[in-house]
């Protein structure tokens, strides 16, 4: 849509957070514009159509905590496909690379780790998650790993209270058309301006002005939705600045996550939804899940300072990574079975910069932080504020939702 010389409440980011907000808002009384830099809506939230016969989520693609998750009733409301298996990460192993017998001592080890990670936080000392590790215990190095898959950075870079406040009911579901579909569906009415790159937030006067790719605009209230990595690194700049968000966003970075999909030849030959991870004394490593959906793939999960190493390493080199170590657990004749389709590049990714939000040790109050409005026109949302559901589509979702109607009461309406 056409940019708007003024509005009442201006969004910046179209990601599940801006979105919330936008669908919160509508019929409230307020003129709303989303403003989105880039070419589509759902910012962490994409699918795409890998292949034929292949969808891939990009970014994320699990309903965590879905007895408690707010897309799933509008998955419903909207016809979205809901599917409830289990996922394939602690009951699913394939091949003869994770013996059962080694599987059991791991598991045993790392919910040793967990019990003794929330005794620590019980003592409210905001320390390292890694000081929680048993000392010499050989599984260590995977728990590592198993930490960049969940926080997308190792032990040593969590905080213990940050780990300790997030709400987990372990119920996770999927949406068989993709979660980023679902997002892009949900956002559809919203009144968005896509290429539009935010660069200055100006609240120096009696309105808000707002400095953007496609021309300058003016608001009453402002929510800034954008990732925390681009909040510390001063893509978006305040004036006059806001030292303590910027501090806030730099407790609060986005760790990095990517995801590979490769098509599998002759798939019928392998079972669906299984799990496929090495017992590898290192982090640096990949875990894999054949056939999702039943669809003749398998897609490879990296994480940490691992998956930002294989960004480094230049485009494609996530997926030749996968096939190498798939090819080293299951055999060398799978190599020419396997086809590259898809990987994501999060941390490379300019309106992203990463993957999610995770404190830093002595950061976990930095949420809040960040989540505060400023002098009731400016206003913050986007997963790093939720206080239990950081990490998650549907925690920035609902934080949209709790920055509307701070906006909402600033406005004077009920």
């Amino acid at each position: 849509m056409s940019l708007p010389s003024s509005v009442d409440v201006a969004i910046i980011g179209a990601g599940a957070s801006g979105l919330g907000a936008a669908h919160s808002l509508e019929g409230s009384g307020p003129s709303v514009i989303v403003l989105e830099a880039r070419d589509r809506l759902g910012g962490r939230a994409w699918t795409v159509q890998a292949s034929p016969e292949v969808t891939f989520d990009v970014g994320c693609g699990w309903l965590h905590s879905a007895d408690k998750n707010s897309f799933v009733p509008i998955a419903k409301q909207l016809g979205f496909e809901l599917n409830k298996d289990l996922p394939p990460w602690r009951e699913r192993a394939y091949g003869n690379a994770f013996p059962q017998n080694e599987r059991d001592d791991f598991i045993r080890a790392m919910d040793a780790f967990y019990e003794r990670l929330w005794q620590a936080a019980q003592k409210g000392k905001d320390q390292p998650a890694s000081l929680s590790l048993e000392p010499g215990n050989r599984w260590n190095p995977m728990i590592d790993a198993i930490s960049t898959y969940i926080n997308g950075c190792e032990l040593a870079e969590m905080s213990t209270l940050d780990w300790d406040a997030y709400e987990d009911s372990e119920l996770n579901w999927r949406v068989r058309r993709g979660y980023g579909a679902l997002i892009v569906a949900y956002g559809a009415p919203c009144p968005v301006a896509l290429n539009c790159d935010v660069t200055l937030i100006d609240h120096s006067g009696k309105r808000v002005r707002v400095e953007t790719s496609r021309g300058t605009l003016t608001a009453k209230k402002v929510i800034v939705t954008v990732p925390t990595n681009l909040i510390a690194d001063e893509a978006i700049r305040f004036s006059p600045p806001l030292p303590t968000k910027v501090d806030a966003a730099a407790g609060l970075p986005l760790g990095v996550d990517d995801k590979v999909m490769l098509a599998l030849e002759g798939a019928e030959a392998f079972p669906k939804e299984a799990n496929l991870r090495g017992a590898t004394m290192r982090t640096e490593m990949g875990t894999y899940h054949i056939r999702p959906f039943g669809q003749p793939c398998i897609e490879g999960f990296f994480g940490g300072s691992f998956a930002r190493q294989l960004e480094e390493a230049g485009e494609g080199a996530v997926a030749a990574h996968s096939i190498d170590e798939i090819s080293g657990l299951l055999g060398n004749d799978i190599r020419r079975k396997l086809k590259p389709l898809y990987e994501s590049r999060w941390a490379r990714d300019p309106f992203a910069r990463g993957s999610y939000s995770h404190a830093l040790p002595g950061h976990a109050g930095d949420r809040a932080v960040l989540a505060a409005p400023v002098d009731g026109r400016l206003f913050f949302a986007g997963e790093a504020t939720s206080p239990t559901f950081f990490t998650t589509a549907h925690g920035a979702r609902d934080s949209g939702e709790r920055a509307a109607k701070e906006v909402l009461a600033a406005l004077g309406k009920p």
